[in-house]
């Protein structure tokens, strides 16, 4: 079960005005959509100054908390459905991943750079749906940068993007 929270930001929460949140991970990113209904993913995740993983992602449901099953998969399975299911240029993202100061972790996506449809989210995961409803970024002085929730909202998921910009 997958539980979290996403907010379109703008930027990275970095420099005047912000907390001093420490960087946890950075990893360049490409996923790409078999189907978005049930979603049915690939993604490559490249840590900086370190390991490439390559995941198959299913997920159902919406909202707040939703059916996720991640699997790890190999290059050439990867490479195989990039290229002769998906056939379309994979998103590209940068996640980077901060600790919070009451241990949940921010991530912030910064979604197809360069491009006009480019832009910023972020998302917090819960272990609770009541955790997850009961959270407020001010306690983490965030008020301000997570001020746009658009959990559950309809079009606002990657895969709708995707349909978006690559169908």
């Amino acid at each position: 079960m997958e539980i979290e929270r996403k907010w379109m930001v703008n930027g990275w929460p970095e420099g005047e005005g912000f907390p001093a949140l420490p960087l946890k991970e950075e990893f360049a990113m490409r996923q790409g959509y078999i189907s978005v209904h049930p979603t049915v993913r690939i993604r490559e995740e490249a840590l900086r100054g370190g390991r490439t993983d390559y995941i198959l992602c299913f997920k159902s449901g919406g909202g707040l908390a939703r059916e996720e099953i991640e699997r790890p998969i190999d290059k050439a399975l990867f490479e195989d459905l990039e290229t002769k299911i998906i056939a379309k240029p994979l998103i590209p993202k940068i996640r980077r991943s901060y600790l919070l100061p009451d241990g949940l972790v921010l991530e912030v996506n910064h979604v197809d750079e360069g491009q006009p449809t480019e832009f910023w989210y972020a998302e917090v995961e819960y272990p609770t749906v009541e955790q997850a409803r009961a959270w407020d970024p001010a306690s983490c002085q965030l008020a301000a940068y997570l001020s746009d929730d658009v959990t559950g909202q309809p079009g606002q998921s990657m895969g709708e993007y995707w349909v978006k910009t690559r169908l």
